[in-house]
């Protein structure tokens, strides 16, 4: 597997400097934050950020993410003109040599956490997910914005597209995702791009908002609707695994030869529908990552694979989830795990 790393670009406090002496780190996982969701990507851009990590002898092998647009998420008339946009900008990315692209298709909120800071029993502290705080809170207040939220949305234009999706069911949501996908994946099959969707975070229905990339059951109809080597997903080992009644190893096998890419993340479960995140060991949380990794190699898996949302610990501050430390630490776990499986 190539092991590889969450960039966030020049205001990252976690800089490339640092990432490369994490052992065995090769790929680098970053977009181009600056540019809204719908716009293409100019290729002058994407080479620039190209050029930037290669300097630092890493490559940027994932690009997380391309961002959809919500009128194709909402099977609006316009959504054609975004479609469009978004075929470009995986030309503009293969003719960079960038070849896979990780996305989702949630509605409006990309991953959801009640606390960014919870305390953990060793003096660190992490995300965590309580249903019955999410329960009880409004989005549109302004009470709580997450790190991967889209903020250049009004309040007022927020609102709208919030009624719009409750009459939006799973099953149109689902049928808003294959239309995206049968227009997309003939190009990125044309321009040897793999097109990996994320799971939603968490994958049950927040806000009244529907879900759709959950389980086996949408994770099969999703592959099986656009049958294309192309057309992939994101194995994401906390957000699939944030739901007790999912089996990873089941996900895995129904997804054979799809994955592009993989998120390994660890969480306990504190609840039916509640979670917090944890280290990367198998002792600390409640997915098997022997289990999974071991899984994944039997299958044959050699793509990129990053150490997803980690602790703060040592007193380190930045970005939820988003630290150096304990990301490093968990990167180092994932490459003994691989070692010991291979050898």
């Amino acid at each position: 597997m190539e092991m590889s790393f969450r960039w966030y670009g020049d205001d990252d406090p976690v800089t490339l400097d640092k990432i490369r002496q994490i052992p065995d780190m090769k790929g680098i996982v970053s977009a181009i934050y600056d540019i809204p969701a719908g716009e293409v990507w100019p290729y002058e851009e994407i080479v620039k950020l190209k050029e930037k990590v290669e300097k630092h002898g890493l490559k940027v092998n994932v690009i997380e993410s391309v961002p959809v647009h919500e009128e194709i998420k909402m099977g609006l008339d316009t959504r054609d003109k975004w479609i469009e946009n978004y075929k470009q900008t995986i030309r503009n990315l293969s003719k960079a040599g960038i070849y896979t692209v990780c996305y989702n298709f949630m509605p409006v909120f990309d991953w959801t956490r009640s606390e960014l800071d919870a305390p953990l029993p060793d003096g660190s502290n992490s995300l965590k997910y309580d249903e019955e705080t999410v329960k009880n809170l409004d989005p549109l207040s302004g009470e709580l914005t997450l790190p991967g939220w889209d903020l250049s949305f009004q309040t007022d234009e927020l609102g709208k597209i919030m009624e719009r999706y409750q009459t939006i069911s799973e099953d149109q949501l689902m049928d808003n995702l294959v239309y995206f996908l049968e227009k997309v994946i003939p190009v990125a099959e044309e321009e040897d791009v793999l097109m990996a969707i994320h799971p939603d975070d968490p994958p049950w229905p927040i806000f009244g908002l529907p879900r759709i990339i959950k389980n086996k059951d949408s994770v099969k109809h999703m592959l099986q609707a656009v049958d294309s080597p192309n057309n992939g997903i994101t194995f994401c080992t906390g957000s699939y695994g944030a739901d007790p009644k999912n089996n990873l190893l089941e996900i895995i096998e129904v997804a054979k030869g799809r994955i592009h890419f993989v998120h390994a993340r660890n969480v306990k479960w504190t609840g039916e529908l509640s979670f917090q995140e944890t280290s990367h060991s198998v002792k600390d949380g409640s997915i098997d990552m022997v289990g999974v990794m071991k899984k994944l190699i039997e299958d044959g898996y050699e793509g990129p694979i990053r150490p997803d949302h980690g602790r703060m610990i040592w007193g380190e501050t930045g970005r939820p989830g988003y630290g150096l430390y304990d990301r490093a630490l968990g990167a180092t776990y994932l490459n003994g795990i691989i070692d010991a499986i291979k050898k």
